[in-house]
């Protein structure tokens, strides 16, 4: 039954939209045409009256369609009525079927509008139809009246205003989160990228500075702590750690000594040994020992014992520097000894 159902429904749908062949032999065949009620005029916008630019629609509704009837439908391109406008075309939709009959009941309709005011008289509704047997009528639907009302204007209070500006509304959380996200990821970008050229540009100083030969290295060091600008009470420990630091470097470098975890009295018993003249080890040991007292037994130290702080540091690195450079000399001139020696033996 339920096959039977869509059947009969899609063959009456179809035939509304071909019959165009036989529309105009029926229309044109008034002694056919029967009058009809059915006729309806209703509102998109359900409201008490009718107001200028309101859409309708207007269409109508017939019972009992048998299954295979032919439909043809006015057209109203060419126009339809004086102040009122057709916004959509026809609509045709079955509203029932019949089960034990198998006939339909269908409703059509057309949107219309008017931007006038006024009492409108719409024309009639007239359908063509062919019936199953093959006989032909038109069925002329009741006309309706369409009163199009504008907006009633209060004279007594109506007043004029401004155009008002458009509606500001506050912003809410979640309206400026994107925001902070955004600029709290550029700002993570920003330091990321501040970091990595910090990082490659100190990896290649200390790449450059590792490169130096280390008397180099410590005679620059103690350059920066020429002069009395840190001679004061309060910048002594600063002065010595400075002075003593760049020393123990050196020696890890020239002498092979683990000088930068050692105390004083550790390093210069390691030192002991090493090719140093007896007066500038014990001045250099004196130096630490001062400092020793600076850092940690809050000495001060007197202007003199400044002074002769940088310049006994800087002799210590410059001798210690040319005896390596004199052994290296006398080990080439040996070798140098030995090669001819051998040559001429």
């Amino acid at each position: 039954m339920r096959s039977i159902m869509k059947s009969v429904l899609l063959s009456a749908v179809c035939l509304f939209f071909c019959a165009g062949s036989v529309s105009a032999q029926v229309l044109s065949d008034t002694s056919s045409v029967k009058e009809i009620e059915g006729s309806y005029l209703q509102q998109l916008q359900k409201r008490d009256s009718v107001l200028i630019a309101d859409q309708l629609v207007y269409g109508f509704e017939l019972d009992g369609v048998e299954a295979g009837t032919e439909f043809s439908l006015p057209d109203y391109s060419g126009g339809f009525c004086d102040g009122v406008t057709v916004v959509s075309p026809w609509r045709v939709d079955t509203l029932r079927i019949s089960r034990k009959t198998g006939t339909l009941d269908i409703r059509g309709g057309i949107v219309i509008t008017s931007f006038d005011k006024g009492e409108y008289e719409l024309p009639s509704i007239v359908l063509g139809r062919r019936l199953p047997d093959g006989n032909t009528d038109s069925l002329r639907f009741d006309p309706q009246t369409l009163s199009v009302m504008e907006m009633p204007v209060d004279t007594a209070t109506f007043e004029l205003h401004d155009i008002k500006g458009q509606v500001r509304y506050p912003l809410t959380f979640s309206e400026i989160l994107p925001y902070i996200l955004g600029f709290q990821l550029l700002a993570s970008l920003a330091i990321l990228a501040v970091c990595l050229v910090k990082t490659y540009r100190k990896r290649r100083n200390d790449d450059a500075f590792s490169r130096e030969p280390a008397h180099i290295r410590a005679l620059r060091k103690l350059d920066k702590y020429r002069g009395d600008k840190m001679w004061t009470a309060e910048k002594q420990k600063q002065f010595y750690s400075g002075v003593t630091d760049a020393l123990r470097e050196y020696m890890v470098f020239r002498f092979g000594v683990s000088a930068m975890e050692m105390t004083t009295n550790e390093i210069f018993g390691s030192l002991t040994d090493k090719d140093i003249p007896e007066n500038l080890y014990s001045e250099v040991k004196s130096l630490f020992e001062r400092a020793d007292y600076v850092k940690f037994a809050k000495y001060i130290a007197s202007e003199e014992e400044n002074a002769a702080a940088v310049p006994l540091a800087v002799r210590f690195v410059t001798e210690t520097y040319q005896a390596e450079l004199d052994e290296e000399a006398k080990k080439q001139s040996e070798e140098t000894e030995t090669e001819v020696k051998q040559k001429e033996g």
